[in-house]
C-alpha cells in the first residue's frame, strides 16, 4: 500500500522533524509545528502513549493547531520512528521508566523552550500521561497546566492477567520482577500479544474505539508502515511500568506536583483503570476528573459524540485565564 492511499492532512507539511539524540545515544525522533495563527496561544507538548507514533496524531495536531497553539511532540525511545532498544524491534521495551522522564525533559529543555511559543502546556494520553505524572514535579516550571486523556494510573482488571487469570497489580509488579532476577526482563510478558504490531483486535472486539473510519486508518497505516509499530511489552517493561504507577500513590510525590492537570478517564476503558484515575485526581492537590462517559480507551480516535466532550473540557481548561496561571 503507497503512502498516498493512506489519509494525510497537508496542512501539516510546514512542521520540521528531526532527530534528538539522548542520554545514551538513543535516536529520539521530535516534530514541532507552528501555530496556524499570526498571535499563538502558547504551545502544546503532545506525549502519545505505547506503541504509538507521531503520523497517529495528525488529526490531533491539525485540531490544536486550528484552535491557536503550536505543537511539540516526539516518538518515545522503543517506538515509532524512534531508536528500538532489543535486537528484536517488535519488543515494547525500557531499561528504566526513569529513561522516558529524561528524554521529556530535555526535549522541553533543547527543543520547546528555545524554538517554541509560551506558555506551554502538555496533552498527554495513556502511558504518556503516566510519564508526564512522574515527571511534573520536575517540569513545573516549565508547563502551566496539563491535560491528560485515559491516563496510564493502573491497568484495568482486563490488563491484570498472568496466564489468562485475572491478579492484582501488586501481584504482577512481584513476578515480573522475579521474572527480571532471573533474567527473563526482556523476554515478552506472559499473555501479551508477540508478533503482531497492529494489535490482536478486529475491529469489533477492540477496545480501543468505536469509531471504524479512525481505527481503519490507523491500521492502514502500520500495515504499510510496519517498522513505525510495535507489538506486546517485555517482562521489563510491565514491571516498570508498575514501579512508575506506584509512585504516583505516594503522599511525597502528590503534595510535589503543583501544575493544574485534569485527568479524563472515560466510561468504557479495558485498558487503564478509570475508577484508579478519578481517585487520584480526588488525592492530587491540583488534580481535576472529568469522565467521558461511553468512550473506549483512545478517547482522541473515538467517534465524534465522545471527542467532542474531550474537546470541550480541554478548551475550558486550557489555557485559562491569565489570572488562573
Amino acid at each position: 500500500m503507497q503512502l498516498e492511499q493512506i489519509e494525510t492532512f497537508p496542512e501539516l507539511e510546514d512542521g520540521q522533524c528531526s532527530t534528538m539524540l539522548a542520554f545514551d545515544q538513543t535516536p529520539i525522533r521530535t516534530a514541532i509545528w507552528p501555530a496556524t495563527s499570526n498571535s499563538p496561544k502558547g504551545t502544546i507538548c503532545l506525549l502519545q502513549g505505547r506503541a504509538e507514533y507521531i503520523e497517529k496524531y495528525y488529526e490531533v495536531i491539525t485540531e490544536l493547531r486550528a484552535k491557536g497553539f503550536a505543537v511539540a511532540t516526539l516518538d518515545w525511545r522503543g517506538q515509532g520512528g524512534s531508536g528500538r532498544l532489543l535486537d528484536n524491534p517488535k519488543k515494547g521495551h525500557i531499561g528504566s521508566f526513569k529513561d522516558y522522564g529524561r528524554d521529556l525533559e530535555q526535549f522541553m529543555q533543547k527543543q520547546v523552550l528555545p524554538d517554541c511559543p509560551q506558555p506551554f502546556f502538555a496533552l498527554a494520553h495513556s502511558m504518556g500521561a503516566l510519564i508526564l505524572l512522574n515527571q511534573l514535579p520536575r517540569l513545573r516550571t516549565m508547563l502551566e497546566r496539563a491535560a491528560l486523556s485515559a491516563p496510564l494510573v493502573q491497568l484495568a482488571p482486563e490488563r491484570r492477567k498472568i496466564l489468562g487469570k485475572k491478579t492484582s497489580q501488586t501481584t504482577i509488579r512481584r513476578l515480573t520482577t522475579i521474572a527480571r532476577l532471573l533474567l527473563l526482563g526482556e523476554r515478552f510478558a506472559l499473555g501479551v500479544d508477540k508478533t503482531s504490531v497492529t494489535g490482536p483486535w478486529s475491529f469489533d472486539n477492540n477496545p480501543l474505539t468505536s469509531d471504524g473510519p479512525r481505527y481503519d486508518r490507523n491500521r492502514l497505516f502500520l500495515e504499510a508502515f510496519p517498522q513505525m509499530g510495535i507489538a506486546g511489552p517485555t517482562f521489563q517493561w510491565v514491571n516498570e511500568a508498575c514501579k512508575a504507577m506506584q509512585r504516583l500513590q505516594s503522599s511525597d510525590f502528590q503534595s510535589a506536583v503543583h501544575t493544574p492537570t485534569l485527568m479524563m478517564p472515560v466510561g468504557f476503558d479495558q485498558i487503564v483503570s478509570s475508577r484508579a484515575t478519578a481517585q487520584l485526581a480526588k488525592t492530587m492537590r491540583c488534580g481535576h476528573a472529568i469522565t467521558i462517559a461511553g468512550s473506549r480507551h483512545e478517547i482522541l480516535m473515538e467517534r465524534d459524540i465522545y471527542r467532542e466532550q474531550f474537546w470541550a473540557a480541554f478548551d475550558a481548561f486550557i489555557p485559562g485565564s491569565p489570572k488562573e496561571r
